[in-house]
C-alpha cells in the first residue's frame, strides 16, 4: 500500500492507510533520541489522537540497525560539561513522551526490532502492542555509562517476573525476543520479514480500531519466540539478586555454580559502583511506586544529580567518545559507597515533571 509522508530532517511522519506511521530518522547514530525528535514525535500523536481517520499509531527505526539506542548522550555529556543550564531540558520532555505513549488514546504499535536500548525502551515498552523480531538486541545498559535506568524503566523493570528486571538493571545486558516478551517488555515476537506486511494490514482497519482488532491483525503474524534465557536461570536469578544491598547480591553470585552466575558477577564488577547502588534502590523503591509517574518523577531527580558527578562524564567519555571501553570510576570500589552517599540523589532541586499529577 502506498505511503503518504511528510519529512524532516529526524522524524518521518506518514500514513499508510488507517496506520499513522512515525519513523524515527537518525540511522547513522542508531536513531538516538534528541529534543527535536521529543517535540516532533509529541505533536504528531496529539494530532493522531484527534483523528478520527487513524486506527493504530506505529513507531519504527530507519535503517536496518535498529529501533533506537537511547537518548542522545553525546549531547547531555557536552551540555553537561559545559554546564549549560538547558541540559535537562531533553529528559523534561523525554519523560512526559513516556507517559503519553503508556497512556495514549488510540492503540500504539512499536517494531522493536534491532537495537532497542534505553530512551528506545521509553518510547516502545510503554506502548499497548511492543513486537519484537530476531532481531531485538533490548537492555537498558545505564549502569555501564555512569547513570541509571530511566525514562519509566524503574517502574517497569520490577514488575518483571522475579528479580528478572534487577538483573536487567544491574548488569545492562541486551536480551533477545523471548526474554524481552518473558520480561513483560513486549508482547509479541513476529519476524523482521513480515513487518512490512503487518503494517500494511493494520493499515487496513478501520479508524477508532479497538485495541482487540489491532491485537488480532498482530496475532496472524506472530510466531513462538524460543525459549527464554532468563527464565532458564529465574531460580539462580532470584536467590542472587533478591537482596537489598549490591554487595550481597555479589556475594551471592559468587557462591553460584555454571557460567552464567560467574559472567553475571564479572559484568557487574565493570557497571560503575554509584550507578550500580543507586539503580538498586531506585527499582526497590520502584517496586512500591503506585504509578508510573512517581518514577519518572524519582528517575528525574536522580539522573539532575548524576550531571553533578564524575562517573557519568567518565562513562560517556569510555563507552562513546575514546570508545576505549576502560572506564576509571570513582569511588571505584562498591564499599566505597554509603548509603548516606545516595541520598542527594533524592532531593528535588527542581520543579516537578507533572504538577497535574498528586504523588
Amino acid at each position: 500500500m502506498p505511503e503518504a509522508a511528510t519529512q524532516s530532517d529526524e522524524i518521518l511522519i506518514g500514513r499508510i492507510g488507517s496506520a499513522a506511521i512515525i519513523r524515527l530518522n537518525r540511522p547513522k547514530a542508531l536513531n538516538s533520541l534528541n529534543l527535536a525528535m521529543v517535540r516532533a514525535m509529541k505533536a504528531a500523536m496529539e494530532r493522531f489522537a484527534e483523528d478520527p481517520e487513524v486506527s493504530c499509531v506505529v513507531l519504527k527505526g530507519e535503517g536496518e540497525r535498529g529501533l533506537c539506542a537511547g537518548g542522545d548522550i553525546r549531547v547531555i555529556h557536552e551540555m553537561g560539561k559545559a554546564d549549560d543550564p538547558d541540559v535537562t531540558r531533553f529528559w523534561r520532555e523525554e519523560f512526559p513522551l513516556n507517559y503519553m505513549i503508556a497512556h495514549y488514546a488510540k492503540p500504539y504499535v512499536a517494531l522493536m526490532d534491532g537495537i532497542v536500548m534505553g530512551g528506545g525502551v521509553g518510547v516502545s515498552s510503554h506502548g499497548g502492542h511492543r513486537i519484537v523480531t530476531e532481531r531485538t538486541r533490548l537492555a537498558m545498559p545505564e549502569t555501564g555509562i555512569g547513570y541509571v535506568p530511566d525514562v519509566g524503566a524503574t517502574w517497569l523493570l520490577p514488575r518483571a517476573p522475579g528479580e528478572t528486571g534487577t538483573w536487567m538493571a544491574l548488569t545492562g545486558e541486551a536480551i533477545g525476543a523471548a526474554d524481552a516478551i518473558y520480561a513483560g517488555l513486549a508482547d509479541t515476537h513476529v519476524p523482521s520479514e513480515r513487518l512490512g506486511a503487518l503494517v500494511d494490514a493494520l493499515g487496513e482497519l478501520k479508524g477508532g480500531a479497538s485495541d482487540e482488532q489491532v491485537r488480532a491483525v498482530i496475532d496472524r503474524f506472530a510466531v513462538v519466540p524460543g525459549e527464554s534465557e532468563l527464565e532458564a536461570h529465574r531460580e539462580l536469578i532470584d536467590r542472587a539478586f533478591g537482596f537489598e544491598t549490591v554487595e550481597e547480591i555479589v556475594a551471592a553470585l559468587r557462591k553460584e555454580e555454571g557460567e552464567f552466575a560467574v559472567r553475571t558477577g564479572e559484568i557487574i564488577s565493570k557497571r560503575s559502583p554509584t550507578s550500580l547502588k543507586l539503580a538498586l534502590r531506585l527499582l526497590r523503591l520502584g517496586r512500591q511506586s503506585s504509578s508510573l509517574v512517581e518514577c519518572l518523577e524519582r528517575e528525574f531527580t536522580a539522573g539532575t544529580e548524576i550531571l553533578h558527578n564524575r562517573d557519568f562524564y567518565e562513562g560517556v567519555r569510555a563507552a562513546i567518545i575514546d570508545k576505549d571501553r576502560n572506564p576509571k570510576w570513582s569511588p571505584a570500589r562498591l564499599e566505597e559507597v554509603g548509603e548516606a552517599d545516595l541520598d542527594r540523589y533524592f532531593a528535588a532541586r527542581h520543579p516537578v515533571l507533572f504538577p497535574d499529577h498528586r504523588l
